[in-house]
Protein backbone atom coordinates (compact mmCIF):
# COMPACT_ATOMS: atom_id res chain seq x y z
CA UNK A 1 0.00 0.00 0.00
CA UNK A 2 2.84 2.44 0.85
CA UNK A 3 4.10 1.87 -2.60
CA UNK A 4 0.83 2.60 -4.18
CA UNK A 5 0.52 6.06 -2.39
CA UNK A 6 4.29 6.80 -3.41
CA UNK A 7 3.69 6.00 -6.97
CA UNK A 8 0.32 8.12 -6.44
CA UNK A 9 1.89 11.27 -5.35
CA UNK A 10 4.34 10.69 -7.85
CA UNK A 11 1.49 10.67 -10.66
CA UNK A 12 -0.67 13.42 -9.18
CA UNK A 13 2.53 15.92 -9.25
CA UNK A 14 2.43 16.98 -13.00
CA UNK A 15 -1.52 16.82 -12.72
CA UNK A 16 -1.27 18.99 -9.88
CA UNK A 17 1.48 21.69 -11.47
CA UNK A 18 -0.46 22.06 -14.83
CA UNK A 19 -3.90 22.18 -12.64
CA UNK A 20 -2.16 25.00 -10.86
CA UNK A 21 -1.46 26.53 -14.28
CA UNK A 22 -5.12 26.26 -14.95
CA UNK A 23 -5.71 28.15 -11.53
CA UNK A 24 -3.94 30.93 -12.33
CA UNK A 25 -5.49 31.90 -15.66
CA UNK A 26 -9.14 30.58 -15.79
CA UNK A 27 -9.62 32.03 -12.39
CA UNK A 28 -8.00 35.48 -14.29
CA UNK A 29 -10.78 34.99 -16.42
CA UNK A 30 -9.17 33.28 -19.22
CA UNK A 31 -10.29 29.89 -20.33
CA UNK A 32 -7.40 27.82 -21.19
CA UNK A 33 -7.54 24.00 -22.73
CA UNK A 34 -4.01 24.56 -23.84
CA UNK A 35 -2.54 23.02 -20.70
CA UNK A 36 -1.46 20.42 -22.81
CA UNK A 37 0.60 22.06 -25.47
CA UNK A 38 2.51 23.63 -22.40
CA UNK A 39 3.40 20.67 -21.15
CA UNK A 40 4.10 18.65 -24.35
CA UNK A 41 6.46 21.56 -25.16
CA UNK A 42 8.12 21.84 -22.28
CA UNK A 43 8.82 18.11 -21.82
CA UNK A 44 10.27 18.50 -25.42
CA UNK A 45 12.64 21.61 -24.96
CA UNK A 46 13.35 20.35 -21.25
CA UNK A 47 14.74 16.90 -23.14
CA UNK A 48 16.74 18.96 -25.85
CA UNK A 49 18.09 21.40 -23.72
CA UNK A 50 19.55 19.22 -20.64
CA UNK A 51 21.50 17.43 -23.10
CA UNK A 52 23.29 20.89 -23.50
CA UNK A 53 23.29 22.94 -20.41
CA UNK A 54 23.03 20.11 -17.99
CA UNK A 55 19.38 19.78 -15.94
CA UNK A 56 19.05 22.96 -14.30
CA UNK A 57 19.11 24.40 -17.56
CA UNK A 58 17.11 22.05 -19.29
CA UNK A 59 14.36 22.65 -17.10
CA UNK A 60 14.63 26.24 -17.30
CA UNK A 61 14.76 26.47 -21.26
CA UNK A 62 11.81 23.95 -21.07
CA UNK A 63 9.94 26.80 -18.74
CA UNK A 64 10.49 29.75 -20.68
CA UNK A 65 9.51 27.95 -23.84
CA UNK A 66 6.22 27.22 -21.84
CA UNK A 67 5.92 30.53 -20.57
CA UNK A 68 6.62 31.96 -24.41
CA UNK A 69 3.76 29.62 -25.51
CA UNK A 70 1.27 30.91 -22.51
CA UNK A 71 2.02 34.46 -23.36
CA UNK A 72 0.75 33.36 -27.07
CA UNK A 73 -2.37 32.81 -25.68
CA UNK A 74 -2.83 35.64 -23.76
CA UNK A 75 -1.79 38.15 -26.32
CA UNK A 76 -4.43 35.83 -28.85
CA UNK A 77 -7.18 36.07 -26.36
CA UNK A 78 -6.62 39.84 -25.00
CA UNK A 79 -4.97 41.76 -27.45
CA UNK A 80 -6.42 40.02 -30.68
CA UNK A 81 -9.46 38.75 -28.88
CA UNK A 82 -9.55 35.07 -30.57
CA UNK A 83 -12.30 32.67 -28.98
CA UNK A 84 -10.27 31.00 -26.05
CA UNK A 85 -10.95 27.54 -26.76
CA UNK A 86 -9.94 28.23 -30.31
CA UNK A 87 -7.15 30.46 -29.22
CA UNK A 88 -6.34 26.98 -26.79
CA UNK A 89 -6.93 23.95 -29.65
CA UNK A 90 -3.99 26.15 -31.61
CA UNK A 91 -1.78 26.29 -28.65
CA UNK A 92 -2.07 22.18 -28.54
CA UNK A 93 -1.48 21.59 -32.26
CA UNK A 94 1.33 24.15 -32.24
CA UNK A 95 2.91 21.96 -29.71
CA UNK A 96 2.13 18.58 -30.78
CA UNK A 97 3.47 19.56 -34.67
CA UNK A 98 6.49 21.68 -33.38
CA UNK A 99 8.04 19.07 -30.49
CA UNK A 100 7.53 16.15 -33.28
CA UNK A 101 9.44 18.41 -35.49
CA UNK A 102 12.07 19.66 -32.87
CA UNK A 103 12.86 16.53 -31.40
CA UNK A 104 13.32 14.89 -34.61
CA UNK A 105 15.61 17.95 -36.06
CA UNK A 106 17.78 18.86 -33.10
CA UNK A 107 17.66 15.34 -30.89
CA UNK A 108 21.03 13.48 -30.82
CA UNK A 109 20.47 9.78 -32.80
CA UNK A 110 23.53 8.05 -31.42
CA UNK A 111 22.73 9.06 -28.13
CA UNK A 112 20.33 6.53 -26.78
CA UNK A 113 20.91 6.86 -23.08
CA UNK A 114 19.21 8.24 -20.69
CA UNK A 115 19.37 12.20 -19.92
CA UNK A 116 20.43 14.33 -17.03
CA UNK A 117 17.59 15.61 -15.08
CA UNK A 118 16.61 17.47 -11.88
CA UNK A 119 15.77 14.77 -9.62
CA UNK A 120 11.12 14.41 -9.25
CA UNK A 121 11.80 15.19 -5.45
CA UNK A 122 11.96 18.53 -6.14
CA UNK A 123 8.95 18.50 -8.52
CA UNK A 124 7.23 16.49 -6.01
CA UNK A 125 7.80 19.30 -3.05
CA UNK A 126 6.65 21.89 -5.28
CA UNK A 127 3.65 20.05 -6.10
CA UNK A 128 2.72 20.13 -2.72
CA UNK A 129 3.77 23.37 -1.50
CA UNK A 130 2.39 25.98 -4.64
CA UNK A 131 -1.16 25.17 -4.06
CA UNK A 132 -0.68 25.94 -0.25
CA UNK A 133 0.96 29.42 -1.27
CA UNK A 134 -1.74 30.34 -4.04
CA UNK A 135 -4.67 29.85 -1.46
CA UNK A 136 -2.81 32.15 0.91
CA UNK A 137 -2.03 34.65 -2.38
CA UNK A 138 -6.05 35.01 -3.10
CA UNK A 139 -6.99 35.32 0.16
CA UNK A 140 -4.51 37.57 1.57
CA UNK A 141 -1.92 38.89 -1.48
CA UNK A 142 -2.43 41.71 -3.82
CA UNK A 143 -1.74 39.66 -7.09
CA UNK A 144 -4.69 36.78 -5.82
CA UNK A 145 -7.06 39.46 -4.77
CA UNK A 146 -6.80 41.24 -8.42
CA UNK A 147 -6.84 38.08 -10.01
CA UNK A 148 -9.85 36.64 -8.62
CA UNK A 149 -11.40 40.09 -9.21
CA UNK A 150 -10.14 40.23 -13.06
CA UNK A 151 -12.01 36.47 -13.42
CA UNK A 152 -15.38 37.38 -11.13
CA UNK A 153 -16.14 40.73 -12.89
CA UNK A 154 -13.62 42.41 -15.37
CA UNK A 155 -15.33 45.64 -15.38
CA UNK A 156 -15.90 46.62 -11.31
CA UNK A 157 -11.89 45.34 -11.26
CA UNK A 158 -11.45 48.04 -13.71
CA UNK A 159 -13.81 50.44 -11.16
CA UNK A 160 -11.19 49.60 -8.45
CA UNK A 161 -8.51 50.38 -10.28
CA UNK A 162 -7.34 47.26 -11.53
CA UNK A 163 -6.29 46.18 -15.62
CA UNK A 164 -7.64 43.03 -16.26
CA UNK A 165 -5.30 42.51 -19.41
CA UNK A 166 -2.52 43.27 -17.41
CA UNK A 167 -3.29 40.75 -13.88
CA UNK A 168 -4.18 38.41 -16.92
CA UNK A 169 -0.86 38.71 -18.43
CA UNK A 170 0.78 37.54 -15.23
CA UNK A 171 -1.07 35.22 -14.37
CA UNK A 172 -0.63 33.45 -18.05
CA UNK A 173 2.99 33.67 -17.35
CA UNK A 174 2.43 31.98 -13.70
CA UNK A 175 0.31 29.37 -16.33
CA UNK A 176 3.58 28.82 -18.36
CA UNK A 177 5.84 28.61 -15.20
CA UNK A 178 3.37 25.80 -13.72
CA UNK A 179 3.21 23.95 -16.77
CA UNK A 180 6.62 23.65 -17.67
CA UNK A 181 7.41 22.67 -14.32
CA UNK A 182 5.16 19.99 -14.87
CA UNK A 183 6.64 18.85 -18.59
CA UNK A 184 9.75 18.78 -17.12
CA UNK A 185 8.80 16.39 -14.33
CA UNK A 186 7.77 14.28 -17.20
CA UNK A 187 10.89 14.19 -18.82
CA UNK A 188 12.51 13.73 -14.97
CA UNK A 189 10.57 10.93 -14.22
CA UNK A 190 11.70 8.31 -17.14
CA UNK A 191 14.45 10.70 -18.48
CA UNK A 192 13.83 10.82 -22.21
CA UNK A 193 11.15 12.30 -24.03
CA UNK A 194 8.69 10.47 -26.53
CA UNK A 195 6.02 11.94 -28.75
CA UNK A 196 2.67 12.90 -27.14
CA UNK A 197 4.31 12.04 -23.91
CA UNK A 198 1.79 13.93 -22.04
CA UNK A 199 -1.34 11.33 -23.08
CA UNK A 200 -3.78 13.46 -22.01
CA UNK A 201 -2.50 14.78 -18.45
CA UNK A 202 -3.13 18.61 -19.46
CA UNK A 203 -6.77 17.52 -19.80
CA UNK A 204 -6.79 15.62 -16.72
CA UNK A 205 -5.66 18.78 -14.83
CA UNK A 206 -8.23 20.93 -16.11
CA UNK A 207 -10.67 18.16 -15.23
CA UNK A 208 -9.16 18.69 -11.81
CA UNK A 209 -9.65 22.15 -11.43
CA UNK A 210 -13.54 21.86 -12.42
CA UNK A 211 -13.23 19.45 -10.12
CA UNK A 212 -12.07 21.45 -7.23
CA UNK A 213 -14.31 24.61 -8.16
CA UNK A 214 -11.58 26.60 -9.33
CA UNK A 215 -10.02 26.31 -5.57
CA UNK A 216 -6.23 25.68 -4.77
CA UNK A 217 -6.28 23.12 -2.11
CA UNK A 218 -9.89 21.18 -3.61
CA UNK A 219 -8.05 20.74 -6.75
CA UNK A 220 -5.11 19.27 -5.26
CA UNK A 221 -7.31 16.30 -3.44
CA UNK A 222 -8.80 16.29 -6.96
CA UNK A 223 -5.34 15.80 -8.07
CA UNK A 224 -4.24 13.25 -5.58
CA UNK A 225 -7.56 11.65 -6.35
CA UNK A 226 -6.38 11.32 -10.18
CA UNK A 227 -2.45 10.17 -8.84
CA UNK A 228 -3.96 7.60 -6.93
CA UNK A 229 -6.33 6.02 -9.82
CA UNK A 230 -3.37 6.25 -12.07
CA UNK A 231 -1.19 4.51 -9.52
CA UNK A 232 -3.81 1.60 -8.71
CA UNK A 233 -4.32 0.68 -12.18
CA UNK A 234 -0.03 0.11 -12.75
CA UNK A 235 -0.66 -1.88 -9.57
CA UNK A 236 -3.12 -4.00 -10.46
CA UNK A 237 -1.46 -4.64 -14.47
CA UNK A 238 -1.26 -8.33 -15.05
CA UNK A 239 -2.82 -9.16 -12.00
CA UNK A 240 -6.04 -11.45 -11.79
CA UNK A 241 -9.01 -11.61 -9.35
CA UNK A 242 -11.20 -14.72 -8.97
CA UNK A 243 -8.99 -16.42 -11.81
CA UNK A 244 -9.91 -13.26 -14.30
CA UNK A 245 -7.49 -11.03 -15.64
CA UNK A 246 -7.65 -7.40 -14.50
CA UNK A 247 -10.32 -5.65 -17.22
CA UNK A 248 -9.11 -2.93 -19.54
CA UNK A 249 -11.25 -0.11 -18.64
CA UNK A 250 -8.51 -0.07 -15.61
CA UNK A 251 -6.13 2.04 -18.02
CA UNK A 252 -8.87 3.89 -19.11
CA UNK A 253 -10.24 4.76 -15.63
CA UNK A 254 -8.53 8.14 -14.93
CA UNK A 255 -9.56 9.63 -18.80
CA UNK A 256 -13.45 8.23 -17.96
CA UNK A 257 -13.69 10.26 -14.81
CA UNK A 258 -12.30 13.13 -16.78
CA UNK A 259 -14.82 13.52 -19.18
CA UNK A 260 -17.52 12.98 -16.84
CA UNK A 261 -16.10 15.89 -14.82
CA UNK A 262 -15.86 18.04 -17.87
CA UNK A 263 -19.34 17.04 -19.07
CA UNK A 264 -20.62 18.16 -15.18
CA UNK A 265 -22.07 15.16 -13.81
CA UNK A 266 -19.79 15.64 -10.67
CA UNK A 267 -22.70 18.29 -9.70
CA UNK A 268 -22.14 22.06 -10.46
CA UNK A 269 -19.45 23.90 -9.68
CA UNK A 270 -19.35 27.99 -9.80
CA UNK A 271 -17.37 28.99 -13.30
CA UNK A 272 -15.50 32.21 -12.74
CA UNK A 273 -18.38 34.46 -13.97
CA UNK A 274 -15.82 36.44 -15.79
CA UNK A 275 -14.03 33.92 -17.66
CA UNK A 276 -14.21 34.62 -21.55
CA UNK A 277 -15.01 38.86 -20.92
CA UNK A 278 -12.59 41.37 -21.37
Amino acid sequence: MIDVLRLALIMATPLCLAAMGGYTSERGGITNIGLEGLMLMSACVTALCSAHFGALGGVACGVLSSTLLSILHWLSTQKYRIDHVISGMAINAIAAGGTNFLYGKFSDPNNSGKLVVMPTNYFVVAAIIVPFLLWVNSKYGRFGIRLMAAGSDPDKARLMGTEPITIRFWGLTATGIFCGLAGSMLVSEVQAFTDNMTAGRGYIALAALILGGWRPIPTFVACLGFGFLSALRVQLDGTQIFGANIPAVWASLPYIVTIVALAGFFGRNRTPAGIGKL
